[in-house]
């Protein structure tokens, strides 16, 4: 029988003594330094800034959480970048909502730029002290614990290079074990960060068989399971072994064989839910993107006006035919609509929906002359700014493809599909690293899938912004016709 308790959520955050003194330090510096320029420029507080001081601290609460900066034990350099943007985005925020409630001028801005500055000076050097403090406790603690880990693989050799680099965690990976059912699959290897770390260096101890003795011999204290999808049946059997050995059981799904999109880790009603694909436009994020689309492209058609007459003027003197050429794309989930260029080849060409496509080449004889220009310098793009403005695509976003390439493609690319669990956009990051224009070879759309699923995976606003300052390079280089 087993036993059921009632009162604890499966899913429970670990914390550590660090992880309760850091944020108290970090609170304590913010309203230090602030108490000090507001003695220094103000000479006493102020209601108003009583409520900047809490909303500041709600926002900063909820961005640390956000950017992970007590949850990681990532290099000093790096935990410097993310409490750098956090803490950015945190200010950001609150010019924002300074704006929006009209009581910016409230506040001096003197203030706000020293508690900026000083204050992320403050938060560094007590990070620096902290991360000195432990990593010094930790050395010369003779407390380590023997780790096995169960399973062999990518994962399990990702997962013993971080124990190993990581001083935090002040364990020994003695050795692993293998799952008999590894031995026997044989699964193609998906592209990813984990391919990167090296083969195993610990030594194979045995198979999962010889666990409990294998705990004995050699004084561990803790197991790291690391399943593969289809031996994910062994772990209810050694669960219940392992619980007799007194032994801390950490449990990772090797979910790494699949495609993840956006993926993430949360609880319903304190069930743990792995997401494996989701798109990053959701709540806040979806209105976010929305906004940033809509304002910059409304500017953008306002810079563009007269480029806009001036192409559309070209193309109908150039040669008969409408200005204008439309197409049904994929869109969003998969949604289909009506994509806006300027027409740059012969109205006798065979190009409306129910036609085979031909993708465009150098040197292509159905392109007119001013068609050749506009599409090299990617002019026949910029009616898309109707399509952001109308909701069916953003200014960045993975490339939208004819429907009828989309059918050929998904046959040859597995997670092809995946592209479209976002917005298509005018530009990308594909387009920006030059992957572009004709493909002729298999590899060199599969590159353009890559990018596009990393855009959809690390998605922010400042990814955008930094996409679209890269566009004009990229979009007038070799790769346009």
């Amino acid at each position: 029988m087993v036993i059921r308790s009632k009162s604890r959520s499966v899913l429970q955050r670990r914390r550590s003594l660090i992880n309760i003194l850091q944020p108290l330090l970090d609170g304590v510096a913010i309203l230090g330094v602030a108490w000090f320029f507001i003695q220094t420029n103000i000479g006493f507080l102020t209601q108003d800034y009583v409520i900047l001081l809490l909303v500041l601290l709600g926002l900063v609460s909820v961005m640390y959480d956000r950017f992970a900066i007590y949850r990681t034990s990532s290099s000093f350099a790096a935990k410097l970048f993310s409490l750098f943007n956090a803490w950015s985005i945190s200010f950001l925020a609150l010019f924002v909502l300074g704006f929006l409630t009209k009581q910016s001028h409230a506040y001096s801005r003197v203030f706000i730029t020293e508690l900026f500055v000083v204050g992320f000076v403050v938060q560094s050097l007590i990070h620096f002290v902290v991360r000195t403090v432990n990593r010094r406790i930790n050395k010369h603690s003779h407390v380590t614990d023997n780790v096995i880990i169960v399973g062999q693989g990518q994962l399990a050799n990702y997962l013993e290079h971080k124990i190993t680099s990581n001083p935090w965690l002040n364990e020994r990976v003695i050795g692993n074990v293998s799952i008999e059912e590894e031995v026997k699959r044989k699964r193609k290897a998906q592209k990813s960060e984990l391919n990167d770390y090296p083969t195993s260096r610990t030594i194979h101890l045995g198979k999962v068989a010889e666990l409990p003795d294998l705990i004995d011999a050699h004084d561990i204290n803790t197991i790291y399971i690391v399943t593969p999808l289809e031996s994910s049946r062994v772990l209810e059997e050694l669960y219940f072994v392992l619980l007799d050995k007194h032994v801390s059981i950490h449990w990772i799904p090797d979910i790494f064989s699949l495609r993840l999109i956006n993926h993430s880790v949360r609880e319903i009603a304190g069930i743990p839910v792995l997401t494996l694909s989701e798109t990053p436009l959701t709540g806040l994020s979806k209105l976010g993107k929305a906004i940033e689309d809509k304002v910059l492209s409304f500017l953008i058609l306002l810079l563009i006006t007269p480029v806009l007459i001036a192409v559309a003027i070209a193309v109908k003197l150039d040669s008969p035919g409408p200005i204008f050429f439309r197409q049904k794309r994929t869109g969003w989930n998969g949604k289909t609509f009506s994509i806006w260029k300027f027409r740059s080849m012969r109205v006798d060409q065979p190009t409306g929906d129910n036609q085979p496509l031909k993708q465009a080449e150098k040197n292509d004889p159905r392109i007119t002359k001013v068609g050749a220009f506009i599409r090299r310098t990617s002019l026949d793009e910029l009616p898309q700014v109707f399509n952001v403005l109308k909701g069916d695509m953003s200014l960045v976003g993975p490339r939208p493809h004819a429907v009828q390439h989309d059918e050929v493609y998904s046959q040859r690319i597995s997670d092809y599909y995946a592209r479209h669990n976002i917005k298509p956009g005018i530009t990308g990051l594909a387009q920006v690293r030059g992957y572009r224009g004709e493909t002729k070879e298999l590899d060199q759309m599969t590159k353009r899938i890559e990018s596009d699923i990393e855009y959809i995976n690390n998605w922010s606003i400042w990814l955008d912004l930094s996409i679209l300052m890269r566009t004009v390079n990229a979009f007038t280089g070799k790769g346009a016709y």
